[in-house]
């Protein structure tokens, strides 16, 4: 990787883009704690948006909101076990009826432990199904009412360049992120006449802590090899894709993928 190649090099907080349309708007992020999702849940709040964040991980996600004071309103975490969709479903109500409806939703928790098609069981289908695909469908549930009474909003659902790759021992997060994208074209049909957007986000491999644990340096560098860009993406490359389809820049963007993956093939 040459130190001159500036596609290896990642923008300053001071270069990136400044979207207006989206002070003040009201965003939820499953999944905010850590990873992709903390640089999700940062590039929101740096634009001045209302920012409330799910997840599990209570001390990854106070390190985030403590990391954040003073970058514009600082983000709400709450503590919700997505898979337990009546009550996530009724936080989402109580936020509502707190604050107002949500004027984006990004759908990005997930969880991508490796198994082997021998290993799985009914039980353990269930599981990766619940925690990698159906609380998407009902997150939207919740904030669409409040979407479709403001006549606009924006669902992003994260995707995955596993099943394109078909990468090993993933089946399970395979089938489920091939599915959202299926979910992200249904919602762009059904929900346009509401002038609710609909998009796929697809990323490559990230470099986060949890992705780290599967890699060798070895491993990493055949992975960079593979991209025809040769920088090495972080979260704030996933995050400058949401921002920019998120806003008003993209008012007619809706009902298809963008591959952030430094053309991994």
């Amino acid at each position: 990787m040459s130190e001159a190649d500036p596609s290896a090099l990642p923008l300053t907080r001071e270069q990136r883009a400044v979207y207006p349309s989206l002070k003040g708007k009201r965003v939820l992020v499953t999944g905010g704690g850590s990873g992709i999702g903390a640089g999700l849940v940062e590039g929101f709040v740096r634009q001045g948006a209302d920012v409330t964040f799910f997840d599990i991980a209570d001390a990854d996600s106070a390190a985030l909101v403590a990391n954040l004071q003073g970058a514009g309103k600082a983000p709400v975490y709450k503590r919700v076990d997505l898979t337990d969709i009546a009550a996530a479903q009724a936080q989402v109500a109580a936020l509502i009826a707190e604050n107002g409806g949500f004027d984006i939703l990004v759908n990005n928790a997930a969880n991508d432990d490796r198994h082997t098609i021998e290993e799985v069981t009914e039980a353990y289908w269930d599981n990766r199904l619940n925690t990698n695909l159906k609380h998407l469908f009902f997150m939207a549930q919740a904030v669409i009412p409040g979407m479709k009474a403001k006549g606009a909003g924006v669902i992003i659902n994260l995707g995955s360049i596993s099943w394109h790759l078909a990468l090993e021992e993933l089946t399970l997060y395979q089938t489920s992120k091939a599915a959202i994208e299926g979910l992200t074209r249904s919602f762009a049909r059904d929900l346009g006449p509401h002038g609710i957007r609909s998009v796929c986000i697809v990323p490559g491999n990230v470099k986060t802590p949890r992705q780290m644990k599967w890699y060798t340096p070895e491993g990493e560098a055949e992975i960079v090899k593979a991209q025809c860009l040769k920088g090495r993406l972080v979260p704030d490359d996933i995050a400058a894709m949401a921002l920019f389809l998120a806003s008003d820049d993209a008012r007619l963007v809706t009902g298809h993928e963008y591959f952030v993956d430094a053309g991994w093939r």
